[in-house]
């Protein structure tokens, strides 16, 4: 190809360097030069274009053979459709109606194991139900001695409860009356005491003023004894008195109750 190219090219030149004819567009180009460079040309092709070219020239006889074969295909495709069919319609109502005999026979025979099933059910239904009740009467009866047994109990239980209740009622009471006596008790014990501790008291504020006067009145003896001692003493015998009397000395007979001498 790259021939082809080349000679286009020189080709192209001699036509763009020949000379041109006054008042026209047209030119003189070498006529031999020209034909050379067009075989060139020609023998650069390639192979395959001629081919492409017989192609071409052939392509309505290969549409038509194509077009033929392709019915002759279509034909034949929907003639062995149409056969499958037939032949799939055939197997499937086969089918159908081997499926329909085993449905109803496989139907039938679920209808007797079913009876049989019921009939079964029915009859142990029944002997369960009879059984049901049998027990249910013998629950009952016990249920109800239970009941009966259970409410005797709660009546003996209550009435022993109650019993207990009053003399435990009457022993608290008994308690309480007790304790109120024993408080009163306690109350004039006490009472008692505090009269008792408060003479006892009194008794011995008395003993110890009177201990304490007959102290004091011995004290004032005591003394006025010392004093007379002591004029004595000294000599100075009965003494005269302001008034011109006689001033003598005490005596204990002279000392009055609360211990006190008198002059």
């Amino acid at each position: 190809m790259y021939r082809v190219f080349q000679a286009l090219d020189e080709l192209n030149a001699m036509i763009e360097d020949a000379r041109s004819l006054p008042m026209t567009a047209n030119c003189v180009v070498p006529r031999h030069e020209s034909l050379l460079l067009l075989d060139d040309i020609r023998d650069s092709f390639p192979g395959e274009l001629d081919d492409a070219q017989d192609v071409l020239d052939q392509r309505d006889r290969v549409l038509a053979e194509a077009d033929a074969a392709a019915r002759e295909t279509v034909a034949a495709a929907d003639e062995e459709a149409d056969r499958t069919l037939r032949e799939a319609r055939a197997d499937a109502d086969s089918m159908l109606a081997d499926a329909k005999a085993r449905a109803d026979r496989m139907v039938a025979e679920a209808t007797a194991h079913a009876d049989e099933l019921v009939g079964d059910a029915r009859a142990e239904t029944a002997e369960l139900l009879e059984r049901s009740h049998r027990e249910a009467e013998s629950t009952t009866t016990r249920a109800r001695a239970e009941a009966d047994r259970l409410v005797e109990q709660a009546n003996i239980i209550y009435d022993r409860t109650i019993t207990e209740a009053r003399q435990e009622q009457q022993r608290m009471l008994s308690e309480s009356e007790v304790v109120r006596i024993a408080d009163e008790e306690a109350a004039r014990v006490r009472d008692a005491a505090h009269a008792e501790s408060d003479r006892r008291r009194e008794e011995c504020d008395a003993y110890i003023d009177d201990k304490m006067a007959r102290f004091e009145e011995f004290l004032d003896t005591t003394l006025r004894t010392v004093a007379r001692g002591r004029e004595e003493l000294h000599g100075v015998g009965p003494s005269l008195r302001r008034d011109g009397a006689v001033r003598r000395a005490p005596r204990e007979s002279d000392v009055h109750g609360e211990g006190y001498a008198t002059y």
